[in-house]
């Protein structure tokens, strides 16, 4: 099914990990989902420091997880190791860039699952796949001893099946985690253009659990998404420049001439960029002034089929990027449809507000199964 890149024999009760394949595991090797940094690569001396509290509760890792090439892309497709099979039908994306993660996870072969998110991806194979998934506040989980696409924007968090499976995944990345006891009051939502059948997935859910909801225009959403892509493709390049120069041909067409393109990021447009980025944290400061959460669908399309593959890639198709401009953590939830497929929410905390983001997520659940 192409889900992991490397899957190990385990046996027993104790909870079942995978990693995704950009995480340092001790004694393997770090691929990244790319033949250039496979074939140039030594097994890993150590774990990551993200893996300690996994090694630390002695939980079983089944395998290391593929995922789009270098963790540059949304859709999935890999031409290395094949592409995951997505779980809610073969013909769909399974979402990227950890899509192994999230099929891993849907195919309960794995209770757990580390991915990495510097623009969506986490969130958006959680959303194509059904499952959820945790964008942790940017510099909360060490990513000493990952492979890194755009270090100001990366982060390490979990993909389990449910909301109790992500806390189970916080405790490992940050062991003594535990959910606060503040409830959530107030919710501002973000009306994108989205399918009309995920924005009703969204209402229902948002009555469902009766929080005081009020809209809230954010005109510049769009605009922050483009400097978001901006500033992944310069530190992009500056990341895996070395690898493209030295075996051009080992990584994916795809990959490859989106990182090129990172080379033509201007000094001057990439501080523009971190300029505009300093902006949009503050505006999301003043707006958490009046709202504990912001709700946005996760994806504002239903996953497409592979041959429609590109559609994920319109920056309009996909509500995570401002997160992570901004370094909050966000939330992919899955909420039911009135279509074929599940719809995601996406739920938004201020800066290191994993606890309160992961209670407003169980709320939504139990709200939703006493329906």
């Amino acid at each position: 099914m192409n889900e992991f890149i490397q899957e190990f024999n385990v046996s027993g009760t104790a909870l079942r990990l995978a990693v995704k394949d950009l995480i340092d595991q001790e004694g393997c090797i770090t691929s990244a989902g790319s033949r250039a940094l496979a074939e140039s690569s030594t097994p890993a001396e150590k774990d990551a420091v993200c893996l300690q509290g996994a090694r630390d509760a002695q939980v079983q890792i089944v395998g290391r997880t593929n995922m789009h090439e270098l963790a540059y892309g949304v859709t999935g497709i890999n031409p290395w190791y094949g592409t995951p099979v997505n779980p809610l039908g073969k013909n769909l994306v399974p979402g990227g860039s950890s899509s192994g993660s999230a099929v891993a996870v849907a195919l309960d072969r794995a209770d757990v699952a580390f991915g990495s998110d510097t623009g969506g991806s986490i969130r958006i194979p959680a959303a194509c796949c059904g499952v959820a998934g945790l964008k942790t506040t940017h510099g909360r989980i060490s990513l000493e001893g990952v492979w890194p696409l755009a270090p100001s924007l990366d982060s390490v968090g979990p993909i389990a099946k449910d909301v109790q499976g992500l806390i189970e995944g916080m405790k490992l990345l940050e062991p003594g985690f535990e959910l606060g006891s503040k409830s959530t009051v107030r919710v501002g939502q973000i009306r994108l253009e989205s399918d009309p059948v995920i924005e009703q997935a969204i209402d229902r859910a948002l009555r469902a659990v009766g929080w005081e909801i009020v809209e809230v225009e954010v005109p510049e959403w769009f605009e922050v998404t483009a400097h978001c892509m901006t500033l992944i493709k310069a530190e992009g390049w500056q990341s895996d420049r070395r690898l493209v120069e030295r075996s051009p041909a080992l990584i994916g067409e795809d990959v490859r001439s989106k990182l090129i393109s990172g080379s033509h990021v201007s000094e001057q447009e990439l501080a523009n960029v971190r300029s505009e980025q300093s902006v949009w944290r503050h505006r999301l400061e003043v707006l958490y002034e009046e709202f504990d959460l912001l709700v946005t669908p996760t994806l504002s399309i239903f996953p497409p089929s592979l041959r429609d593959a590109l559609l994920l890639q319109d920056g309009k198709s996909r509500c995570t990027l401002p997160g992570n401009f901004a370094g909050v953590p966000g939330l992919a939830l899955p909420i039911p449809s009135s279509g074929d497929l599940p719809a995601s929410i996406q739920l938004m905390a201020p800066m290191y507000g994993e606890e309160s983001l992961l209670r407003a997520g169980l709320e939504i659940e139990d709200a939703l199964k006493s329906k």
